[in-house]
């Protein structure tokens, strides 16, 4: 929830571009399934969320976890409270202001109202009954599951992205792509489809999807060998064939036993002015002109200094782990998470690279030796701050147990949303 910088209590530290965010509500998306059919159990872990067009003061978001997709409608809703009752006393009587009535007798005059085809005695009741009114009035959010998408797919849900139109989306697990009517929870259509006949000849899995942010019409998709595939509804139901293929071609001395691992692109994403597409393997955050198939524009280092642990990083599983990135409004900066708790903004521009950790108490002085200071110096939770020492290489001393997976950009202004661990912190820039 989104408070107005006018209305909120004021502080010496807080600048005029700040926003203040409070707790609203919370609700449970999903229980614990079981599928007897191939006796597997269902998590009731979120494995994605989008937000959907507000209407009637309500919002509306999508989640799903491996298998089911819910549409749920978080809105506010007036609780009344009742009082004035007419409650017993300690010998059976009905307490009143104006004075006690026997239970009995009130009975016998409600019976002998309805006797006389329900004509009132209100003047023979009124000193002992009274009616109950409403004395206060609460409003209290609350959400109420409005669409249950299930049955669509066989394998492990990945990815949600919400059309443009504002009326279908689309939802991918490794080796489909489904697109759905927001109000038809028993009929997807199948847009992609990588399944080959015969599941020994299978050689790449669908990673991530996304929506173009204009164009109804366009969607992108990518895979575990690296390569992100545009795909035009329009030329056909079944988008077997791409309408682009962006692969960067690397060279054949440099992949190891770990290059199709690290290759691997976790998340995809359209930019807000449609024209770039954000992409994240292990490695890197690369940024893709749609305009431009052979190579990406951009390519920045995100794990570089990892390169040489990459033994350790597989024997403790970390390197399978999939981060996310995000862009501004503006599409000048990039985001991406990384270990310790940090995440790393890029500047499309320049040089002006930053990497600020998600804590109350972070260690600041991160960037390289002559970097400037970073653009988002204060967090809305908690505020980053500056004279702690740090160590010219952060990733020293980096756990990779505390990784920062997911963020996002607010779409309108210069604010991260950094979830790290079961912390939510919110930076804004000044």
């Amino acid at each position: 929830m989104e408070v107005d910088p006018d209305d909120r209590p004021s502080a010496s530290n807080y600048g005029a571009t700040d926003f203040e965010y409070q707790y609203t509500t919370e609700f449970q998306s999903h229980e614990p399934e079981f599928d007897y059919l191939k006796s597997l159990e269902i998590e009731e872990k979120i494995n994605k969320i989008r937000w959907c067009p507000a209407s009637n003061g309500a919002q509306f978001l999508l989640s799903t976890n491996d298998k089911t997709i819910k549409l749920w409608k978080v809105y506010e809703k007036r609780v009344d409270q009742m009082g004035d009752f007419n409650v017993r006393g300690v010998n059976g009587e009905r307490k009143s202001e104006d004075g006690p009535m026997e239970i009995a007798q009130a009975e016998k005059l409600l019976r002998e109202a309805y006797k006389r085809n329900g004509q009132r005695v209100v003047s023979r009741l009124s000193p002992g009954l009274k009616i109950p009114k409403v004395v206060s009035s609460i409003v209290v959010p609350a959400a109420r599951c409005r669409r249950l998408y299930a049955n669509g797919h066989a394998y492990h849900i990945n990815s949600l992205s919400l059309n443009s139109d504002c009326e279908t989306f689309m939802s991918a697990d490794d080796l489909r792509i489904n697109l759905w009517h927001l109000d038809r929870a028993n009929q997807s259509f199948n847009i992609v489809d990588i399944k080959p006949d015969n599941m020994e000849d299978l050689t790449e899995v669908i990673t991530s999807s996304d929506f173009h942010p204009t164009h109804c019409n366009i969607f992108a998709y990518s895979s575990s060998k690296g390569c992100l595939r545009l795909g035009d509804m329009r030329d056909s139901a079944l988008c077997d064939r791409n309408a682009k293929v962006f692969e960067e071609e690397g060279a054949e001395g440099t992949k190891s036993f770990f290059s199709e691992i690290i290759t691997s692109v976790s998340y995809i994403q359209f930019a807000a002015n449609g024209r770039y597409v954000l992409s994240r393997d292990y490695m890197t955050i690369k940024v893709w002109d749609v305009n431009m198939e052979s190579s990406p524009v951009a390519t920045f280092q995100v794990h570089e200094p990892l390169q040489g642990k990459l033994c350790d990083l597989y024997e403790s599983d970390a390197i399978f782990d999939k981060f996310d990135c995000t862009s501004s409004s503006s599409g000048q900066q990039i985001a991406t998470g990384t270990y310790g708790h940090c995440f790393r903004v890029f500047d499309l521009a320049g040089n002006d690279h930053k990497l600020l950790e998600a804590s109350k108490l972070p260690y600041r002085p991160m960037a390289a030796a002559g970097e400037p200071s970073p653009s988002f110096p204060r967090g809305i939770f908690s505020r980053c701050a500056s004279g702690s020492s740090a160590s010219t290489n952060p990733y020293e001393q980096m756990d990779t147990s505390q990784k920062l997976l997911h963020l996002a950009w607010h779409p309108e202004h210069q604010i991260i949303a950094a979830a790290a661990s079961n912390s939510l912190y919110l930076y804004s820039a000044p």
